[in-house]
């Protein structure tokens, strides 16, 4: 896969990476456009959207964009109108289609959360409480913030350590990362951050 531009969330990250992606006329896939720089050996790989005008023989022409994402989840399609696109840079002429791939990728990443392990709503408040005052502090006293943020992670660690052992023994690694909105790698890896094995042990 060439170089394109890619949306995650703080909280899924890679497990959840989204982009535009590029359907053809027959449906499939096209794979990504090689451009030579004239800068020796080196060809430009890309997979970006906005490429996939027809301008040059070897890079095909979009029949519709769609949003896809890392877990292998794909939105539907929007059209692309070439008469109305006519000679108009299609980074341009489409960027309302691409902002529904946006649109559809968001969709996407809120059905996830809502598949994760719930927090206790007390919870979820005191946590958006501890950032709103560690943003009032860092207005005043910027170190103060940064010492408030890291006790904030040395806590977690502390507190995820026992939690994270706990969830090794009571569910496998697919259902721990159903549980965190992961995928299976990204999962064993927290765990383990938390937990303080190393990620490659059974």
């Amino acid at each position: 896969m060439g170089e394109r531009e890619t949306w995650t969330t703080e909280e899924f990250g890679t497990s959840h990476e989204g982009a535009v992606g590029v359907l053809l006329a027959d449906g499939s896939v096209p794979a990504p456009a090689h451009f030579d720089t004239g800068s020796g050996p080196h060809v430009q790989s890309t997979s970006q959207w906005s490429v996939y005008d027809g301008r040059f023989p070897s890079v095909p022409r979009a029949a519709a964009l769609r949003a896809v994402c890392s877990c292998g989840w794909a939105g539907p399609e929007h059209r692309l109108d070439w008469e109305a696109i006519g000679e108009q840079e299609l980074a341009e002429a489409a960027d309302d289609e691409a902002d529904a791939c946006v649109r559809d990728w968001d969709g996407h990443t809120t059905a996830v959360e809502a598949t994760t392990v719930p927090l206790p709503d007390s919870l979820t408040a005191l946590l958006e409480r501890l950032e709103e005052e560690i943003d009032q502090l860092a207005k005043t006293s910027p170190v103060a913030a940064v010492r408030a943020a890291r006790r904030t992670q040395i806590t977690a660690e502390r507190a995820g350590y026992w939690a994270a052992r706990a969830t090794r023994q009571d569910l496998n690694a697919a259902e721990a990362a159903a549980a965190l909105g992961l995928d299976e790698d990204a999962a064993r890896k927290e765990l383990a951050r938390f937990g303080h094995w190393s990620p490659y042990s059974g």
